[in-house]
């Protein structure tokens, strides 16, 4: 299902994707040295609560993971990228920490996800592979006007990322989102320009560029959701909601503060 939101629908997008990034924000400036993943997720649901928002993940139960998902954000440490199922542990100095995120208020839903190093140290390595993943995010966002396909917002996330020397998976990455979220179309991490779904006003896109230092397979954990780098190496992930406008794409998960601006 694709799905063009209307006006008013994409005015309650843009309050819903300034929640998710509040929430983020709020979390990572908790998220310590000593901060456990499953105080997080406390913190995540009762903000969601709090805003009269609901969960996208606590009954989320896809073929892939052993549903229902139970938690309400995912938090992946190190080797763990995607789908990171909250578990009793305490984050260390260095920790690579990934955060990703979605709710629904008002009928729409917005995803994003942030990367970010716990503590005071920083490993160059994962400070590059971070900021590779930003800015292939950014170039998607570049690609992402009227008249545009899929295949050319693909293109130039895959370009950043291969040209920072890093391998690319296909099976997950971007989609369509709106009144659920997880909808048509995919938007894999590299791809051909020019191909694909013609992109138009109205459509919303959640956009996560993510990888893996020194490999493009994933393994699942023994938890049934946590997907990990299959050489236990490194991973990032970034990922935003947009609206497709007439003057190009509109980021919708930014602060509250951010879009007061």
């Amino acid at each position: 299902m694709i799905e063009i939101l209307n006006a008013t629908e994409l005015a309650r997008a843009k309050e819903t994707g300034a929640l998710v990034a509040d929430i983020l924000q709020a979390l990572k400036s908790r998220a310590t040295v000593g901060t456990n993943l499953l105080d997080i997720d406390r913190w995540a649901k009762a903000m969601i609560v709090e805003a009269g928002a609901l969960s996208c993940y606590v009954d989320y139960a896809p073929s892939f993971g052993r549903g229902p998902f139970g938690h309400y954000i995912c938090t992946g440490v190190n080797d763990a990228v995607l789908h990171g199922l909250p578990r009793n542990y305490s984050l260390a100095d260095g920790d690579l920490l990934t955060l990703d995120l979605a709710v629904s208020k008002g009928g729409v839903a917005a995803d994003s996800a942030i990367s970010f190093i716990v503590g005071d140290s920083r490993p160059p390595a994962s400070v590059a592979m971070i900021g590779a993943t930003e800015r292939a995010l950014s170039a998607g966002i570049a690609a992402a006007v009227p008249g545009a396909r899929i295949g050319d917002i693909s293109h130039a996330i895959g370009s950043v990322l291969s040209e920072a020397g890093y391998p690319i998976n296909t099976e997950f990455g971007g989609h369509g989102i709106g009144s659920t979220m997880h909808q048509d179309p995919h938007i894999p991490n590299t791809g051909r320009p020019g191909r694909g779904y013609e992109l138009r006003p109205g459509l919303l896109l959640a956009l996560e560029p993510w990888v893996m230092a020194d490999t493009a397979e994933l393994i699942t954990d023994a938890d049934g959701w946590t997907l990990r780098s299959a050489t236990g190496c490194r991973t990032a992930h970034s990922e935003h909601t947009i609206a497709i406008t007439d003057d190009g794409a509109e980021i919708l998960t930014m602060t509250t503060q951010a879009h007061s601006k």
